[in-house]
């Protein structure tokens, strides 16, 4: 028994993933379409379960992102493979998780901490019509589409993998909805609280499959705790200029 709890606690106490993002001198343009800056960036992996089952093949769902950063912006580069793109929800604050979306999870100054009802961390849901939802204090659904540019292109050859690129303002824990709020400006060896997913359906009337960029471990078997809680991201640093 004591092997036992000490391993689960080891498992509860392990350091979330941490990786470090390259600066880039030149801002990203989002457009779906790689360019050179993206080339010092390094390509990470989104292996994890966090919600329903496993996708069949790699066709049904394999994922891939990169990070850069510049003193307005963290640049977001996902690289996606989805054979079914689905969008059956009109408005984009309505069970947006049960249509094809990526999931960008922030917390800018890596506090960590419950977040569902407030802003000291922020998961913005990105639709296919690029915008993007999040619960506010209120506990209903709000669009925070200006805090982003979001914009996706599918390449044309097979696996017919989605470039998908965003850049992302952020803001400071005391964000105030419906104020006017100033981003904050990004600086060398600042520590950002960061996961990345994916909810991806195939034409079920709930999501099938959601994929992301960290392994979170389970409270009462369940592991879509990134939308609640910030402690199970990991951090970013970002590096110094060049």
């Amino acid at each position: 028994m004591k092997k036992l709890a000490l391993a689960l606690s080891f498992l509860l106490s392990t350091p979330a993933m941490a990786i470090d993002v390259e600066h880039t001198s030149t801002p990203i343009t989002i457009d779906g379409v790689s360019e050179s800056a993206w080339d010092k960036a390094t390509w990470h992996d989104m292996p994890y379960l966090m919600d329903g089952t496993l996708p069949s093949n790699d066709a049904d769902f394999k994922g891939r992102y990169r990070l850069l950063w510049d003193q307005n912006y963290l640049y977001l580069q996902a690289d996606i493979v989805d054979d079914v793109l689905i969008d059956t929800h009109p408005d984009p604050t309505y069970k947006y998780w049960d249509d094809d979306a990526l999931e960008v999870f922030i917390d800018s100054d890596a506090s960590g901490g419950n977040h569902q009802f407030n802003h000291t961390a922020l998961a913005y849901h990105i639709g296919l019509d690029n915008q993007a939802a999040d619960y506010g204090p209120d506990k209903q659904a709000h669009l925070y589409t200006d805090h982003l540019v979001s914009n996706w292109k599918r390449n044309t050859t097979a696996p017919f993998n989605i470039t998908w690129e965003v850049a992302i303002k952020l803001y400071p824990n005391d964000y105030k909805e419906g104020a006017k709020n100033t981003p904050i400006t990004l600086s060398e060896k600042q520590v950002i609280g960061f996961m990345l997913a994916y909810c991806d359906n195939d034409g079920s009337k709930v999501r099938e499959h959601f994929m992301g960029s960290h392994e979170v471990q389970p409270v009462n078997g369940d592991r879509n705790r990134g939308f609640i809680d910030a402690d199970v991201f990991g951090k970013i640093t970002l590096l110094p200029k060049k």
